[in-house]
């Protein structure tokens, strides 16, 4: 069953419950990942609907970290948006999962004592090994403080 089929059957289930703000956030991300496939034109991957589920999780923190200072009520909206959100996403990797990916890369790219200049190479080997399980933020961080 994919993504889309079990956020309707959650919704559904919102819905009998009478719960607003979960049915309204599971609509939002149905309605996101249906139009995703709509625009690829064919059913979206397990990795293309955690993306969405992603990229919808990064604009709801903005707005809560956007939201004017007195405007709890938005934040509190925010909160509950990213808990339901979260039932959904996928997991992510811890710093030791990532950092044994890092030396995996090393490994395959022949790599004793890499240095900053082979960043970019192993950057590019690590990403799509990693790509929509871990935070690139965190793995660019994590390769900057290996390869010193």
């Amino acid at each position: 069953m994919g993504k889309i089929e079990e956020i309707r059957a959650e919704m559904v289930a919102a819905m009998k419950d009478k719960d607003k703000e979960r049915k309204d956030t599971l609509s939002m991300l149905l309605a996101a990942l249906k139009n995703k496939a709509i625009d690829k034109r064919e059913a979206l991957t397990e990795a293309e609907e955690y993306e969405v589920i992603k990229k919808e999780m990064k604009q709801t923190k903005e707005t809560m970290e956007l939201a004017p200072e007195g405007r709890e009520d938005i934040k509190e909206q925010c909160r509950k948006r990213l808990e339901v959100l979260q039932e959904f996403a996928p997991e992510e990797m811890g710093e030791d999962a990532i950092r044994a990916a890092v030396r995996e890369s090393f490994a395959a790219l022949g790599l004793d004592s890499p240095t900053v200049k082979e960043k970019g190479k192993v950057m590019k080997e690590l990403m799509p090994k990693v790509k929509g399980k871990a935070d690139g933020a965190l793995v660019n961080k994590i390769v900057g403080e290996m390869l010193q």
